[in-house]
This record gives structure tokens, C-alpha cells and sequence, in this order.
């Protein structure tokens, strides 16, 4: 329905990437506009396609073709322009988004090392097993840490992304594999982190082992 009338739909345009506008509208004919649509006769915007070694030229005769009489007050604009500022814009945000996240990984994986470390520390007297099964038993710990952390971070951002949208009205759409690679990469840097609090609990003396902190 478009004005209030019903029109039977003929056909879907391809997706338009330049003009993403065109997507939510409707297409009618110049004798339709101007008798139902109450169109009168003077269109706002006109959309143009012209091949890439030609669109210099006609950009510079859009204005005098569309409005002769005042070709200064007709807008051109090569919808290119702003895709590509739109791509470039996105790639800035991405990368600082990762530059972020790497920081925030690797804060986590000194603070997972920090807490293991003092860990061994404190644990000193209860270390009494064999050099292997200490280790493994360290190394677990700074896994599940990492693993409980970073599960912690992707619902929150679940819980946030949702929440964002239910404000803007938009559809929520979490990919499972982005929440999956978070939580791996977290279990990486905890596996890294885990690596030397494992070998200094494997390695301690028999005197270090039953010292009291």
C-alpha cells in the first residue's frame, strides 16, 4: 500500500549498494504518480547510472540537464563518495576496535599470570604432589579462570548488543561464532598466561614446597 492505495507488486529490485534508499521503496510509473499519488509532476531527486569512465561527464551536465533554468540550485552527488567514506569510516572503527580488544586481552592475560603467581605463592604448603600433576593442575586453574571470563564477557556483550537494539528497534543478530572465537581467544591468552605460574609451582624445592608464606 502506498497513499492509501493498493498497487500489486510486479517485481523485487536487486539490493542497490550505492543507493541503499531504493531498498524500502516503492517504484511506480510517471501517469500513476501524478493521477493516485497526487505527484506534481516535479520530481526532488533524480537517480542517474552511468559507466565508471563516464561519470565525471555527465556529473558535469546533471545540473543544466535537470534544471536549465537554475543549474546552480540542482545538488549533485556521486553516491560512491559517501560508500567509500562509509567503508573507510567502518575500517577505522574496526581496527580500533581490535586495538581495543587486544589491549583488554592482554590486561586479562597479565592479570590471570598475576593471580596464578600468587596463587603458587600462597598454595606453597600444599604442593606436595608429583612435579607433572602440579603443573597440570596450575595450568587447569588458569584455564577455567580464562574460560569463566571470557563466557562472562560474551553475555554481557550479548546482554549489550541486545539491549541497544531493542532501543534503536532493530532486529538482535549475535553470530554463535563470534561469542565462540571470544571465548577461545581468551582461553589462549589464559593458556599463555597459565604457562610459567605452572612450571614455577612444578619446579619448587622440597623447601620452598613446605615454607609457609
Amino acid at each position: 500500500m502506498a497513499g492509501g492505495q493498493w498497487f500489486t507488486v510486479v517485481g523485487v529490485l536487486r539490493p542497490v549498494a550505492l543507493a541503499p534508499e531504493l531498498d524500502f521503496a516503492a517504484l511506480v510509473g510517471w501517469p500513476v504518480a501524478k493521477s493516485t499519488l497526487r505527484f506534481d509532476g516535479y520530481p526532488t531527486t533524480i537517480y542517474t547510472r552511468a559507466r565508471d569512465d563516464a561519470v565525471l561527464a555527465v556529473k558535469a551536465v546533471l545540473g543544466a540537464t535537470a534544471n536549465p533554468e537554475n543549474p546552480n540550485e540542482v545538488d549533485v552527488s556521486r553516491p560512491s563518495d559517501a560508500l567509500a567514506a562509509k567503508q573507510a569510516t567502518d575500517t577505522a572503527l574496526s581496527g580500533l576496535l581490535l586495538g581495543l580488544g587486544a589491549v583488554a586481552l592482554l590486561v586479562g592475560g597479565v592479570g590471570v599470570a598475576n593471580t596464578m603467581v600468587i596463587s603458587v605463592l600462597e598454595r606453597r604448603a600444599e604442593i606436595g604432589a608429583t612435579r607433572g600433576h602440579v603443573g597440570i593442575q596450575f595450568l587447569t586453574e588458569s584455564l577455567l579462570l580464562s574460560a569463566l571470563g571470557g563466557a562472562g564477557g560474551a553475555l554481557l556483550r550479548i546482554a549489550m548488543t541486545g539491549a541497544y537494539s531493542s532501543y534503536q528497534g532493530w532486529p538482535t543478530v549475535v553470530p554463535a561464532r563470534a561469542g565462540a572465537e571470544g571465548v577461545a581467544a581468551t582461553m589462549v591468552i589464559g593458556c599463555c598466561a597459565g604457562i610459567y605460574p605452572a612450571w614455577r609451582a612444578a619446579h619448587l624445592s622440597p623447601t620452598e614446597a613446605l615454607a609457609t608464606p
